[in-house]
């Protein structure tokens, strides 16, 4: 089962201030200082407000939308009540992210007791338990009940059924799958491959044209083939903390103040979860959007602020000295913290992109 909530943030923001309900709601920053839609309800969506959209297109496109600033720490507990209840149910759970799950519930099963009417029980058990709706997939696999999650928003529940993988996508548009976005979207309605169906149908040498080393993967998903299992634990690559700005801005001394601040962010998080990582990240968004990340891996592991700090400064520089460019985004991560790393990291300190 795919388990997916609707509209997940404004759907709480809804419950939890009932004057909300049934109206348009967009959660997110402020019109005024560029903050973009986190979550728009449905109502909202009929106006053509959407996830990423800039607040203020929002407010043009509909006046009475009403403007949420997000509550993330409270979206953090809802989504821990809500993995609880799917672990009431089976086990096997792999977090998406905070409001979409994969569930395999292969060995709940009973004789008396079929797949959608265990994705019913679920549904009735977010509806009492939570006061939210949950649209649900089920299917033999992944990729089949991530599509089918979708397929009958909000509050759906598409079953389909072993044997009916490939009607069910074919008819589909190209759009459903995984892994294809809007440039690879294009290419393909260029070559008239316009459904699951059609893209089925393509040689693989037409497909790594557009796909590169995905095209079999893209290929067997359009065919229902889909053997990944669910996966109950996951190592954690990464911990980053980034921010946007309200101005845009070149000056040297506010982005090293920003980047001393987020590396303390950082250091906090890998102090609470006592792990510790080789390679600093600096991740920067530039005035006319482009993004660039520059990464430093180190002979020993940080964790500490001052560490952290001192490589993420040192990329700044790097960067600030072959630029002249403003930017409205900065970020920095750490990674690199498996102790499986190989002689070559042991054995050199490097800057790697530069």
């Amino acid at each position: 089962m795919h388990a997916d909530f609707d509209a997940f943030y404004a759907s709480v923001e809804q419950r939890d201030f009932p004057e909300l309900s049934d109206r348009p709601v967009a959660v997110g920053g402020s019109p005024s200082k560029r903050g973009v839609v986190a979550s728009a309800s449905y109502e909202a969506r009929k106006y053509g407000i959407k996830s990423a959209m800039p607040m203020s297109t929002a407010v043009r496109k509909c006046s009475d939308v009403v403007v949420v600033s997000p509550r993330f720490s409270v979206y953090r507990e809802v989504s821990r009540q809500v993995m609880e209840v799917f672990r009431d149910i089976t086990p096997l759970v792999e977090p998406l992210s905070l409001d979409e799950a994969y569930l395999d519930v292969t060995d709940v099963i009973q004789q008396n007791v079929t797949p959608p009417q265990i994705a019913k029980k679920l549904k009735e058990s977010i509806s009492s338990d939570l006061g939210l709706t949950i649209s649900i997939g089920v299917s033999t696999s992944k990729s089949v009940s991530k599509i089918a999650s979708g397929i009958n928003k909000p509050d759906g529940l598409t079953v389909v059924r072993p044997g009916d993988e490939i009607s069910f996508l074919h008819p589909l548009p190209i759009e459903v799958v995984w892994g294809i976005g809007p440039k690879s979207s294009e290419k393909l309605h260029n070559l008239s491959i316009n459904t699951v169906g059609d893209l089925s149908a393509q040689p693989i040498k037409v497909l790594s044209d557009i796909f590169g080393s995905n095209a079999m993967y893209i290929k067997n998903i359009a065919n229902g083939v889909d053997l990944r299992p669910v996966i109950t634990q996951r190592e954690r690559k990464s911990i980053s903390s980034e921010t946007t700005l309200l101005v845009d801005t070149s000056d040297r001394g506010d982005l090293t103040e920003i980047v001393m601040r987020l590396s303390g962010q950082v250091a906090d998080s890998l102090i609470q979860k006592d792990i510790r990582g080789r390679t600093v990240k600096l991740k920067l968004k530039r005035s006319n959007f482009t993004t660039l990340t520059r990464q430093k891996t180190l002979l020993e592991k940080v964790q500490i602020s001052s560490e952290i700090t001192e490589s993420a400064l040192e990329l700044l520089n790097y960067e600030l000295k072959n630029s002249d460019e403003k930017y409205r985004l900065i970020g920095v991560g750490v990674s690199g913290f498996s102790s499986a790393e190989s002689l070559h990291d042991e054995m050199q300190l490097r800057f790697e992109g530069l």
